[in-house]
């Protein structure tokens, strides 16, 4: 019996492998991959920037490229996003990756890790605990706060 369920599951990786049905199962995972980031990208696109008027997007902050998901696990998955502030060493850089960590916190449906990146690295924004303690503070709360909701179209 084994014998034949070998034959038999050989005969279908081969079948699988000459259709490009294997490959295929990479092209759903990649297309998914991309569809994850479009909407973490929909979700950061909108967060105001602390000292200006305009919203990350508009400045060039972040933009669709700088936007990766890779999958973990069944239905979790890690978010890489590298934003670049508008000058090189901006004081609100660790605020703004504050902002996208709570933004994508409260606006995912799905399971996630949040990997922010920035020119220059700070690792405080990739700090659960700080994050946490971060949103403790009520000025700081109150200018993430700002920054996050969505405006009223």
């Amino acid at each position: 019996m084994e014998v034949v369920f070998s034959l038999v599951s050989l005969t279908v990786t081969k079948a699988l492998q000459i259709s490009g049905l294997v490959d295929n199962r990479n092209v759903l995972r990649t297309r998914k991959m991309e569809e994850k980031a479009l909407e973490v990208y929909d979700v950061i696109r909108s967060i105001r920037d602390p000292e200006k008027p305009s919203t990350l997007e508009e400045l060039d902050v972040v933009t669709e490229k700088c936007v990766e998901v890779r999958e973990l696990a069944e239905d979790e998955y890690l978010i890489i996003i590298k934003f670049s502030p508008t000058v090189p060493h901006c004081s609100l850089a660790t605020l703004i990756g504050l902002c996208l960590q709570v933004k994508l916190q409260r606006c995912l449906p799905f399971k996630h890790k949040v990997s922010t990146r920035m020119v220059t690295f700070n690792k405080q924004i990739n700090d659960k605990e700080r994050v946490a303690a971060a949103m403790e503070n009520p000025n700081l709360r109150e200018i993430v706060e700002q920054c996050v909701t969505e405006p009223d179209d």
